[in-house]
């Protein structure tokens, strides 16, 4: 069966950067399932998935525009620490939803200074064309219910580990990923393609 909108499919991955440092990989975890069509990878992996079949193998390289998007100077900011409340310990690393004019935001803070911390609201990965290896492990047809969650549903849960997943799995089925629905990356990357 080829690689089609709304078609479960199952990847092995690696991802590495432009230097060749590995960001991530899956071949020592579980593979990942995802709803191909559904925006759950980055576009250009998606597309360069399309129309594959199971046991075929590629290696390919995706550019900024079709990973995770140019890097925006305009994203990095300087906050008062005031602004974080009683948050304590506050370290480059960490991440937070902000509240910004497009909405909330995830951001991750960058540096700690006196009486501010500087906020990124890119992606980490943002600016950075990836390289790929990818080996396509299962490739089947999604059911009606994960075509309406938009993402894939495995062992009583969603997401089928890894990255794919469009959020964390809860201990209620019936409520699908116990009601959240926010879509994630794997990592401090949120790598594999996650959108």
């Amino acid at each position: 069966m080829n690689i089609t909108q709304h078609n479960a499919v199952t990847i092995h991955y690696r991802l590495t950067n432009q230097q060749g440092e590995l960001l991530e990989s899956s071949f020592e975890m579980e593979p990942m399932v995802y709803l191909h069509g559904a925006q759950n990878l980055i576009p250009g992996l998606e597309k360069a998935l399309e129309g594959k079949v199971a046991g075929d193998v590629l290696d390919v390289t995706i550019d900024a525009e079709e990973a995770y998007g140019p890097y925006h100077d305009g994203l990095r900011q300087e906050v008062p620490l005031a602004a974080f409340g009683d948050i304590q310990d506050i370290v480059p690393g960490m991440r937070f939803v902000a509240e910004t004019e497009m909405g909330q935001r995830p951001v991750q803070v960058t540096e700690v200074l006196d009486d501010t911390v500087i906020v990124d609201g890119n992606h980490p990965l943002a600016g950075q064309a990836l390289n790929f290896h990818v080996e396509v492990m299962d490739v089947r047809a999604a059911t009606e219910e994960e075509i309406a969650h938009g993402h894939i549903h495995s062992h009583g849960g969603c997401g089928g580990g890894g990255c794919g997943g469009h959020g964390e799995c809860g201990d209620n089925e019936e409520g699908c990923c116990g009601g959240k629905e926010e879509k994630q990356g794997c990592d401090s990357h949120g790598g594999c393609g996650c959108h």
